[in-house]
């Protein structure tokens, strides 16, 4: 396929959908989304609250691994009530596993504001719905044009690069917002709004795009890859170490201190970032690899280990296992229980 690069014949600032162009590659783009979206739950729903909740949980997250976190925080939390009701650390605890929890801190407060001054109701447009908490101008585009049928684009990393490509050309985020804006069918903004995201999940991918099956091809510039000026960032490497200490049904937790820059709050398993003094040979049990952000960690656990030397041990607090599913923990200690048998 003809990268963007070799297009140097090609007028790069041009406008390569207009007219009636337009309209037949959005009637494309719409069938083409009808016979082949994937069936997510949260596509069979014009409930706001089902909405932004998928919206928020979605963000820097796979689909796979918010699936069945999104069918439990909605059993835990059916409505915006529920979830406004609720105790932050009851929140956290039900979003334990998806990470990025500042996303689930941001959901609870817009909740309580939305009860407090909407009468528990989603204002309707994407303008009201931006001067809401943890709500900027995509998700507010994606919840407006999806339940309430406001005629506004969004624009996510899916979506950016399918417009680059389309283009042919490196676009600035005025310039993608500005170009989703005229591409979108103003009669159908939720569908084609998700037929974009979709496009580009499924289709129009990083590496490797599937280009010959995509249903807007004719109207591509690149047909490939578009080239960027910096490269992504080298992922940080790091180990630690973990202590997994259980004794009658109890397991050491440490909490996190609220103003921790990361993770503020939750409990985990008592770490290190040198190898302690141990005494016992066999106490390494297993090794975990874990990413957070642009930092890929190698983690070594400690089981049935006895310290030498007089150095005190981490403090922490012998936490009930029954105890443990309603405490909101990271999660990279729920990998670990859960490889234990212990969740």
């Amino acid at each position: 396929m003809p990268a963007a690069h070799s297009m140097a014949g090609k007028n790069q600032n041009a406008v390569t959908i207009t007219g009636g162009k337009i309209g037949r590659c959005r009637r494309a783009l719409l069938a083409w989304y009808k016979a082949n979206s994937r069936d997510l739950p949260w596509r069979r729903t014009g409930d706001p609250y089902a909405i932004w909740l998928s919206e928020i949980m979605l963000q820097q997250t796979r689909v796979n691994a918010v699936l069945e976190h999104y069918k439990l925080f909605l059993r835990r939390f059916p409505n915006i009530l529920a979830l406004a009701a609720a105790s932050e650390d009851d929140v956290l605890a039900a979003w334990s596993g998806l990470g990025y929890y500042r996303r689930a801190r941001m959901l609870h407060q817009c909740a309580r504001e939305i009860v407090a001054h909407h009468g528990g109701h989603f204002p309707k447009t994407a303008e009201a719905l931006r001067a809401l908490p943890g709500i900027g101008r995509y998700t507010a585009a994606a919840i407006a044009s999806i339940a309430f049928g406001e005629p506004v684009a969004v624009v996510d990393g899916n979506v950016e690069r399918v417009l680059q490509r389309l283009g042919g050309r490196v676009l600035t985020a005025q310039q993608s917002w500005q170009r989703a804006q005229e591409l979108l069918a103003p009669s159908r903004p939720g569908d084609f709004n998700q037929a974009m995201m979709e496009l580009g999940a499924t289709v129009c991918l990083p590496r490797e795009p599937r280009c010959l099956i995509c249903p807007i091809r004719q109207w591509c510039l690149a047909q490939g890859e578009v080239r960027r000026p910096n490269a992504a960032p080298h992922q940080r490497r790091k180990k630690i170490w973990c202590a997994l200490d259980r004794r009658d049904g109890h397991v050491r937790l440490v909490r996190r201190p609220p103003t921790a820059s990361l993770m503020a709050g939750m409990w985990e398993l008592p770490q290190w970032t040198e190898l302690p003094h141990i005494a016992a040979r066999d106490a390494q049990w297993r090794t975990f690899r874990h990413s957070i952000t642009v930092t890929d960690y190698t983690i070594h656990v400690l089981r049935n280990w006895t310290q030498k030397g007089s150095a005190p041990r981490p403090r922490a607090n012998w936490i009930a296992i029954d105890a443990i599913p309603t405490l909101p923990i990271t999660g990279l200690t729920r990998k670990i229980l859960k490889a234990d048998g212990i969740i």
